[in-house]
């Protein structure tokens, strides 16, 4: 595999953190810029007439940090609530040296804070645009999904490990950093919470740290990134969300597919070639990424399962949260005896 230099722009995440414009959706087709017009409506109407005719079959979806704003991630940037805020105790020089491999390697602290924070927990949970992704497999026409993220929240909507592509990692595994035998995520979770920095266990007389399979700055990305030059050819359809389009070579992977095949954008801005819209295969919806998902779901008819989710979710959530309460009691209860 070619190496591949990986560049980050987690410090963009709090570009997203926007409402939809005055309440308004705004699609629009290569010859318009933002417009309502019925021609752009009848456009996209198309692609969504062939949706649900069966004639598209292999949807590939793109998604960067802009999908998981909506369920509570912080951004990286802002000053008192910032996740890198949470770092300022370390006295970083710059605060992405938090994902500098060689900074790792002198000082793994910095990160398994910040991994404290980032790590799947249950603490937030997929919002719209996930089980729009979901709902997409679930009908069956769910080629592939690459994501930026390394919040695991597609995986929480319960996308199968074998549609997703994590381009820039994932917490799910781990890796020892000198004897390179993996592990599953879970097996240092407690440790990474409790404050502690994992260390190998797999390997007789290696207590080197192990480290999520988080991409970091000069590392290579995943093997599976590279099922691209195989998926895009086969794709009729290319769904991009939450993603600035300027980190690479993810944001190039948006070229691979056949000149004609449509593209729809749903993201807070116009980004990459969606902004001067060469292509009249190419669609956008601006706006708040969820609230543009429910209407392109309500225009394909599917909401009704969208909310099926987000209704299943929030039972859940309730009933977790039940469990919680019950435990805390009967620990009050003993301790009071």
């Amino acid at each position: 595999m070619p190496f591949v230099r990986f560049y980050h722009s987690l410090i963009n995440l709090n570009l997203f953190q926007v409402s939809i414009n005055s309440g308004k959706y705004f699609v629009s087709n290569n010859r318009r810029r933002c417009s309502s017009t019925t021609r752009s409506m009848t456009s996209l109407s198309h692609v969504v007439n062939q949706i649900n005719e069966g004639m598209i079959k292999n949807v590939i979806v793109m998604v960067g940090a802009g999908i998981s704003t909506r369920s509570g991630i912080p951004d990286f940037r802002s000053p008192e609530t910032g996740l890198y805020a949470n770092l300022k105790r370390f006295q970083l020089e710059d605060p992405c040296d938090v994902f500098d491999f060689d900074y790792f390697l002198k000082n793994p602290r910095p990160f398994f804070e910040l991994a404290k924070e980032l790590y799947p927990s249950g603490k937030y949970l997929p919002n719209e645009a996930h089980f729009f992704i979901k709902i997409l497999h679930d009908r069956g026409i769910l080629k592939r999904l690459y994501t930026q993220n390394i919040d695991g929240l597609e995986r929480a909507a319960d996308i199968p490990e074998g549609k997703l592509i994590e381009a820039h990692g994932t917490f799910s595994s781990a890796t020892c950093i000198k004897c390179k035998k993996q592990c599953k995520g879970k097996e240092i979770k407690n440790q990474i919470f409790e404050g502690e920095i994992p260390r190998c266990h797999m390997t007789d007389n290696c207590r080197a740290v192990i480290k999520p399979d988080i991409v970091f700055f000069g590392e290579d990305l995943p093997k599976r990134f590279f099922t691209f030059q195989h998926d895009f050819t086969k794709c009729d359809l290319l769904i991009v969300m939450g993603t600035s389009l300027q980190v690479q070579p993810f944001a190039d992977l948006i070229n691979s597919v056949n000149p004609r095949t449509p593209r729809i954008l749903f993201n807070r801005e116009k980004v990459g070639p969606f902004v001067k819209c060469k292509r009249k295969e190419d669609f956008t919806m601006t706006g708040d990424i969820s609230d543009s998902t429910r209407k392109f779901m309500d225009m394909l008819g599917w909401e009704h399962q969208l909310d099926s989710y987000l209704q299943k979710q929030q039972k859940e959530k309730k009933k977790a949260r039940g469990k919680e309460i019950c435990g805390s009691s009967k620990g009050e209860k003993k301790t009071d005896r």
